[in-house]
């Protein structure tokens, strides 16, 4: 049997052009000022967070990673998963413990890697393609939550679905965003079907603060990554050197928010959208939260949207979790 490799193009040819457009006139007009954090991941952004996984600070990936080697087998065993979908896949590197152990229990046919980065998707599906001789691959160029819709309408596999959401992402969502994005995940479930959460755990503040502050500065690159960004696609004249890296743990809200804070007065530009920005002394601009849970809210959470956990897990430290939840 031989591998088949499709991958679905979703979005229309301008969708990032014009989407970055909306979001840089949106966030640096609003007061305070933001921007969204998938605007780091361009091709060196991506490059940089793979760095930042591989940090000593930075303990999510490795703490996830630990979990899935361990309970992959449960996870199949519980989902008998005939599709895998992964929502913003990446390099779907810790997928493939989930891959392995789905194809070992006999029941994976498909898996759907879903990421807008078509680059990023392309790299991951054809590695896919050469690994798993008789796993059809069908890669989907979307924006993860554009895509939700997308699993109950696909009938081109027989049996259960696993969606996973792996990789704390869920944590950039804000509250509202979060019960939203659950709801329409859950709205796309069928009977059967299962989807497989990761979610960062509230730990030490300290711990939490030097994972996005990192003594060798690749997060403060990858943070200021978002103005190269810019500057790139719309022409804009942000100076790196110019913007400080900020990590800051918020108690209340029980998130970690990036930020860049402007080193002295300046005037920014942005032709391609004909719009400039003044930065006061000092000024913040938020590009990231990154929510941290704790197990209770996280079956608030999942509960609220309409779903039932039906597993647990974290690594051996309690740092990380992941939870695997089917439809009420």
């Amino acid at each position: 049997m031989t591998t088949s490799l499709h991958v679905e193009r979703r979005l229309p040819a301008d969708f990032l052009a014009d989407s970055l457009r909306a979001d840089a006139l949106a966030g640096l007009t609003a007061t305070p000022k933001s921007l969204p954090p998938k605007w780091f991941y361009d091709a060196a952004g991506s490059e940089l967070f793979e760095k930042i996984t591989a940090l000593p600070e930075y303990y999510p990936t490795r703490a996830e990673r630990e979990i899935l080697q361990a309970v992959a087998p449960q996870i199949a065993a519980a989902s008998r998963a005939a599709t895998l979908v992964e929502l913003g896949s990446g390099s779907s590197e810790k997928t493939r413990l989930l891959i392995d152990a789905l194809r070992t229990a006999g029941t994976l046919h498909r898996y759907v890697p879903v990421d807008v980065s078509e680059q990023a998707l392309l790299a991951a599906a054809s590695a896919l393609f050469s690994d798993y001789p008789g796993l059809e691959v069908s890669g989907v160029v979307s924006d993860f939550e554009d895509y939700l819709a997308g699993p109950a309408e696909d009938g081109a596999a027989d049996g259960p679905r696993l969606v996973a959401f792996i990789g704390s992402t869920i944590g950039n969502l804000l509250p509202d965003e979060r019960a939203t994005f659950l709801a329409r995940v859950r709205a796309g479930l069928a009977a059967g079907d299962r989807l497989l959460l990761g979610t960062d755990l509230v730990k030490d503040p300290a711990v939490l603060v030097a994972a996005y502050d990192d003594e060798a500065g690749i997060t403060a690159a990858f943070n200021k990554n978002v103005l190269l960004v810019l500057n790139h696609e719309l022409g804009a004249d942000f100076d790196l050197d110019r913007f400080e890296h900020v990590a800051r743990w918020d108690p209340d809200r029980e998130w970690i928010e990036m930020r860049l804070r402007s080193a002295g007065v300046q005037t920014v530009r942005l032709p391609a959208i004909d719009l400039t920005v003044e930065f006061a002394d000092g000024e913040e601009m938020r590009t990231e939260v990154s929510a941290k849970f704790r197990p209770d809210g996280v079956v608030r959470e999942l509960t609220a949207a309409g779903f039932e956990l039906e597993h647990w897990w974290t690594d051996r430290e309690e740092r990380f979790g992941l939870s695997l939840a089917g439809p009420a």
